[in-house]
């Protein structure tokens, strides 16, 4: 169990920074499709990303990987958006209160690394296959 004892909440420049360590010590093989990827955190998802997904309540949503996967794009149809990774600060900081087994660090980096799977074209059942994190 992790001692909250005298734990604060990180605001959302201290949550982009230890995402963006994740990022950065990404293996060779994957970080130089990740670097151009757009992070931003946010309290929570705006009411369109929650209509979208048909979610109700924000706590909900930790992070949400927004643009078209590497494994779709083609050079015919260019994208005009950027890539981005949206982490949701409230909704991680309430899974990591009541989940109580891991460190803050260590479930942004998990919700930051299963949103840069997204980007590089994998599916929830393709992570839920090798991550059993959620168990």
């Amino acid at each position: 169990m992790t001692d909250r004892t005298n734990a604060t909440a990180p605001d959302a420049a201290t949550m982009e920074t230890i995402a963006r360590r994740v990022i950065d010590s990404l293996p060779a093989a994957f970080a130089p499709h990740a670097k151009d990827v757009v992070l931003r955190v946010e309290d929570f998802a705006d009411e369109a990303m929650l209509d979208e997904l048909q979610i109700d309540d924000p706590l909900e949503l930790t992070g949400i990987y927004d643009g078209i996967p590497m494994t779709e794009k083609t050079p015919s149809e260019p994208q005009h958006f950027p890539d981005t990774i949206w982490l949701f600060r409230r909704a991680i900081i309430d899974e990591w209160a009541e989940r109580g087994d891991v460190t803050l660090d260590d479930l942004i980096a998990h919700v930051t690394v299963h949103e840069l799977a997204h980007h590089f074209g994998w599916s929830d059942d393709d992570i839920a296959k090798i991550d059993r994190w959620w168990e």
